[in-house]
Formats: structure tokens, C-alpha cells, sequence
């Protein structure tokens, strides 16, 4: 059923037909299509374009409609309706007959559509809001069990300073916190109902925008009509936050990969999670994380094909922006299926402590205590770190930790090195001087998890 017949004589081509439908794929806005028709046959009722009694009849027909729906979508798919509007207006009209033709009055797909599209972004954002929720507490939980787990902390992914798994853990919940602060942010922006702009210009039926908006959730209702039918903002917003996220989550698999190498052995992935090789038997391969890793660039694809459609497009709608909802689609199912596995992946990992510490002494990670005793003890910073620095590749030649060295071995380098320099290079005590907010020290990594379970509801 085509919605725009009556100015054409000859039929479609066949191959443009197929071509130009877009129900393949918008048909998962049904729910939201219906909804928006409720809703609009009540504001048609106000108005007195529908009787009580009709809207009333087509409500219900809907309401019917929506239940077979939510019984099975795949259904819709065996039609040849163009797109999600004709489905739904075909089939109100096959349960009610010539009154199903009434509801479209003064409004257009392109009013439809951005309405539909902006319901689906509401709801599919409270779902990825709550799994990034549940991934902070993943996080929160493991941090909270491996506060004493001392391992490397890495710059050039060269071993640099003592950390504790447990800061490196928190610095993920930060990530992910500004992930929430940003979607939460989009909610508030795409909250206003174009539903009333007509085709570009606004209706001539006396419609109540406002009311209309509100019963549907919406804050209010959007000032410009030519704006509203072509603005997807909210789309390119959405999948720059997904973009974003999906760049922290291929960050933490690299990391799970790197630490879970037989270079760096820190950590054992659970089996749920990885496969094994067809050739070696020994293998035990991450691919859950290689792939989060790898659909990262498939969700930059879907924000970059948007910009690009956008680009240049003049005002109102055009038929260009069809295509914004499978790029949509797939990149939100695609971050949604991400975030659950990385739930996942954290859920049954497995802390190698001992080997941890151990990175952490052989990679000299303490040789800034070194420097900063010297400058305590009267050095300037650079000369201290120049004496530090051989120091660390007297240790080297040695292939001795720096605690192990003997003081006659600093004395060479320094004489103001005394007994008191092993207790400040210490794993532990390089971990106690890092007071500062947001530091390693251990009082300011209790206090982020505390803070972060009050933030979370964390009991």
C-alpha cells in the first residue's frame, strides 16, 4: 500500500519499488508508530476532526494491533507496504475499514517518522543506561575485591609506576561515567515531539501541540517545523556517544588481551568467554574481546555514514535520510551486545596477584621514589633524575629488583642515599605517597569505590 497513489498514473518499476521501501528495517519502530497514532487520534478528537466514538474504535484496533505485534514483529515483513506508516495504516484499515483513512489527517511521514525515531531513542537509551549502570558495578565489584593487587601501571606500554588493579579498575568507571553523563544529555535534547509539524511547514488543523507532546512523554513541543522534520541531531549524538563508548570498551579489551598474553600473564579469562585453536591445542584465545575491539570501527562506520548524509542535504526532508536508521540500529545493537559481553568478560575473571607484583618490582616501577628522595634531600629534580636513572641501569646489568641492590651499590651513584632509601621504594610505600585526589594511594582508591557504590546505590 503506497500513501501518495493519487497523483500517479503508471506504476512503479518493480526494482524501484524494492529500492525505495525501507519496511526491511524501520518496521522495529511498530511499537513506537502505533503509539504516536494513539496518541494522535486523541488530539484529532479534541480538535473535532474525530468523533469520541471513532477514536475510541481506532484506539482499540490499535491497541489490538499493538498486541499482535509484540506476539511477532517478523510478521510485518510479509508484507509489501513501503514503510512502517503505510503497514500500520493498512492494517487499521483492514481491522476497521474506511474510518482507518481518517487518522492521517495533518500529519506527514516526515513528522511520523522523526516521532517514531525519536520514541526509539528514548527507550533504547534508558536500556543502554542501565547496562552501562551494570558494568560500573562489574567494575566496582572487582575493584573492591583486588585493593591489595599491586601491578605496573604502563605509559607507551612501557612499565612506568605502581598501580593497584583495583585504580586501574576505577579508572574504567570513569570512563564509563561520562559515557551516562552523555546520553543522559541527549535525553534532555531529543525530548521535544516534532508529532504536529505536518510535512515542513505546520498543519492548518487547530492541533495542540503542547498537550499532544506531553501525552506522548515528550517535554514540550519543537518551535520550528522546518527544522523538525530534518533535524536528526539526535541520531548523530547518539551514535558519537555510542562511538566514544565503544572506543573505552576496545581500550579495556586491548588491556584484558595484553594482560591476559603469556608475556604478561596478569589475569586468567574465564572459558565461557574464549575459544580454542583448530591446529594447537594449548591456545585459549580472547575472542569476545578481539571482537568488542573490532566492532568498534563498525559503530564509527554508522556515525561517520551519517555525517556524510547530512552533509549538504538542504531543508526539509529528503528521501536521503532513510538511511539513517540501519546505520542507527545496528551500531546501538552492536554497543548494547558489547557492553553485555564485557559484563560478562569481567563477571569470572581471575587475578594472578603474585605475578602482578612481581611486573610491578621488575619493571623498576619505584625508580621515581628515587629521584623525589633525592630532591628531599636537597638535589635539584633534574639531578635527581639522572642519578636515578643509572641507578636503574646499574640494577639492569644486575638483573636485580632496586630493593635489592646494597647501599655500597647506591653510594656509588649518591652519598646522600642512606638506610632509610628501601623503605620508600617499596611497591607499597610508592602506592602510600600518591595522596593526591585521584590518586593511587590506597585511603583515595577506598574513598572513589565508596563514593562511586553512593553514586550507584551500591549496598
Amino acid at each position: 500500500m503506497a500513501l501518495w497513489g493519487g497523483r500517479f498514473i503508471g506504476e512503479s518499476n518493480k526494482l524501484f519499488k524494492k529500492f525505495n521501501t525501507s519496511l526491511s528495517f524501520d518496521y522495529i519502530l511498530a511499537q513506537e508508530d502505533i503509539t504516536a497514532s494513539i496518541a494522535w487520534s486523541k488530539i484529532l478528537m479534541k480538535s473535532n476532526i474525530l468523533s469520541k466514538k471513532e477514536q475510541i474504535t481506532i484506539e482499540h484496533a490499535l491497541v489490538e494491533l499493538l498486541k499482535e505485534i509484540k506476539i511477532n514483529s517478523k510478521n510485518i515483513l510479509l508484507s509489501d507496504c513501503e514503510d512502517i506508516h503505510s503497514w500500520v495504516e493498512e492494517q487499521l484499515i483492514n481491522k476497521i475499514g474506511e474510518l482507518g483513512k481518517k487518522l492521517h489527517t495533518g500529519r506527514s511521514r516526515n513528522d511520523q517518522i522523526t516521532t517514531d525515531l525519536k520514541l526509539w531513542c528514548r527507550k533504547i537509551i534508558d536500556i543502554l543506561l542501565d547496562n552501562l549502570i551494570k558494568l560500573q558495578i562489574r567494575f566496582i565489584i572487582l575493584a573492591e575485591a583486588n585493593k591489595n593487587v599491586i601491578m605496573p601501571g604502563y605509559t607507551h606500554l612501557q612499565r612506568a609506576q605502581p598501580i593497584t588493579f583495583a585504580y586501574w579498575c576505577l579508572a574504567y568507571v570513569e570512563m564509563l561515567k561520562r559515557d551516562v553523563s552523555r546520553l543522559k544529555n541527549i535525553l534532555k535534547r531529543l525530548n521535544i515531539s516534532p508529532l504536529g509539524s505536518g510535512a515542513l511547514s505546520g498543519t492548518a488543523w487547530n492541533i495542540d501541540r503542547e498537550e499532544l507532546a506531553v501525552s506522548l512523554g515528550f517535554h514540550s513541543a519543537t518551535n520550528n517545523a522546518l527544522d523538525s522534520v530534518s533535524d536528526r541531531d539526535y541520531v548523530i549524538e547518539l551514535l558519537s556517544t555510542a562511538s566514544i563508548s565503544m572506543m573505552h570498551l576496545s581500550r579495556f579489551s586491548e588491556d584484558i588481551i595484553f594482560f591476559n598474553s603469556g608475556e604478561a600473564n596478569f589475569i586468567e579469562l574465564s572459558d565461557a568467554i574464549t575459544s580454542g585453536s583448530s591446529l594447537m591445542p594449548q591456545k585459549k584465545n580472547p575472542d569476545a574481546l578481539e571482537l568488542i575491539r573490532s566492532k568498534c570501527g563498525r559503530v564509527y562506520g554508522s556515525l561517520m555514514s551519517i555525517l556524510v548524509i547530512l552533509k549538504s542535504l538542504p531543508l526539509s526532508y529528503n528521501k536521503d535520510m532513510q538511511e539513517d536508521k540501519e546505520g542507527l540500529f545496528d551500531a546501538i545493537k552492536t554497543w548494547n551486545n558489547c557492553l553485555c559481553m564485557t559484563i560478562l568478560v569481567l563477571k569470572n575473571i581471575k587475578i594472578k596477584h603474585d605475578i602482578c607484583r612481581q611486573a610491578a618490582e621488575a619493571g623498576y616501577a619505584n625508580a621515581t621514589e628515587i629521584a623525589d628522595y633525592l630532591v628531599k634531600k636537597g638535589l635539584t629534580f633534574r639531578e635527581a633524575h639522572k642519578i636515578s636513572g643509572q641507578i636503574v641501569l646499574h640494577a639492569i646489568k644486575l638483573h636485580q629488583p632496586l630493593h635489592s641492590l646494597t647501599l655500597s651499590i647506591f653510594h656509588i651513584y649518591s652519598n646522600l642515599i642512606e638506610d632509610d632509601i628501601y623503605k620508600h621504594i617499596t611497591l607499597e610505600s610508592c602506592l602510600l605517597k600518591r595522596i593526591s585526589k585521584g590518586g593511587v594511594a590506597p585511603y583515595q582508591v577506598d574513598q572513589e569505590i565508596i563514593t562511586a557504590k553512593k553514586r550507584l546505590n551500591i549496598f
